[in-house]
């Protein structure tokens, strides 16, 4: 007999009707398919103050009744707060525990980083190898393509003004100025953001969906030592090396263009960058590149962390990662801006 007949049942004679109770000597074999029925012919007589009489139940029976009937639990369905001001609380409540949150994860990864150059880490080599292998020599194509095509439409915007004025000479400056000191290690870090933040999250949320974070917290090894620190510390080793690197493919696209646009001989091109960077800069630029790849691989893995378990939400948690993480680089590069310009660098 289906769930669904109990209503069929209580709807003959419901109103005369003051005690339901059974013959079951016919009854042979039967499964959880009665008991469901007979939890939900209770519910109804329950509900028209009907007495159920179970005495007659076969004794298996009635104990897996009573048992269905000592874990219900009351639900209260929540208020319908619609309006506007308790949509924006929930928002700015959710957006306050997400940031406490994320300062209390970026805390116990800092903390876990120390230990790890204490050599106190739980952390095998081998993963550490792989990350830096991936966070490095495999970024170099599409950080290569980015900050030469950066590089050399820096180079053609300033010919375009500066060839109005005969100062031509002056896009060395433009683009060692604007590569060293912003461009090579914000686009760098965008890239990263896109490519290898993603990546991260993406990882570690396909994990949490096949229950595998579950299955390294039951068998007691840390997830912060066997797969946040390795991308952490690889990344953030990583981003100073591209960023260098990303100078040197920035100031060669501008080379290109300037050459090729303006016939300034290459030689003149260096000399004139060489005396418009100063070390300064490349410190000024080393120092926002470890905070960028520190801030990229920290976002992917916290939003991995917090990924669901199905494939949607692997996908949202990669999403999610990317765009964070370019925002940060832009907003993080703004506050040094500020900070620099506040000194007078």
């Amino acid at each position: 007999m289906s769930v669904g007949a109990a209503d069929h049942i209580l709807g003959h004679d419901a109103d005369t009707a003051e005690k339901i109770s059974f013959d079951v000597k016919d009854v042979g074999r039967w499964d959880s398919g009665l008991i469901a029925f007979l939890w939900e012919l209770r519910s109804g007589a329950a509900a028209r103050d009907m007495v159920f009489d179970d005495a007659a139940l076969p004794a298996s029976a009635r104990r897996l009744l009573a048992l269905a009937s000592a874990n219900e639990i009351d639900v209260d369905v929540p208020a319908d707060n619609s309006s506007l001001s308790h949509q924006l609380g929930g928002w700015v409540i959710g957006l306050g525990g997400k940031i406490f949150g994320g300062i209390e994860f970026f805390g116990d990864v800092l903390l876990g980083s120390v230990v790890g150059l204490r050599g106190q880490l739980k952390m095998r080599a081998v993963d550490l190898l792989d990350c830096i292998l991936d966070a490095g020599s495999l970024a170099l194509p599409i950080v290569t393509i980015v900050n030469f095509l950066v590089g050399g439409i820096l180079a053609f915007v300033g010919a375009v003004q500066l060839s109005r004025f005969g100062a031509e000479i002056f896009v060395a400056n433009l683009v060692g100025i604007a590569v060293v000191r912003e461009m090579a290690a914000v686009m760098t870090g965008i890239v990263m953001a896109g490519r290898t933040g993603g990546a991260y999250a993406a990882h570690i949320a396909t994990m949490q969906s096949n229950e595998e974070i579950d299955a390294l917290n039951v068998i007691g090894i840390p997830v912060r030592d066997y797969l946040i620190l390795p991308r952490v510390l690889a990344l953030t080793a990583m981003m100073p090396l591209l960023y260098l690197y990303g100078c040197a493919i920035g100031i060669l696209g501008g080379l290109t263009v300037a050459v090729g646009m303006l016939d300034l001989t290459p030689t003149a091109f260096f000399e004139q960058i060489r005396l418009a960077i100063s070390g300064s800069q490349f410190l000024f630029g080393f120092g926002k590149s470890i905070v960028f790849g520190a801030l990229v691989a920290i976002v992917g893995c916290r939003i991995g962390l917090q990924a669901g378990r199905s494939a949607a939400d692997v996908g949202r948690a990669a999403t999610s990662a990317v765009v964070i993480g370019i925002v940060g680089v832009i907003a993080v590069d703004a506050i040094f801006a500020i900070c620099a310009n506040a000194v007078g660098f």
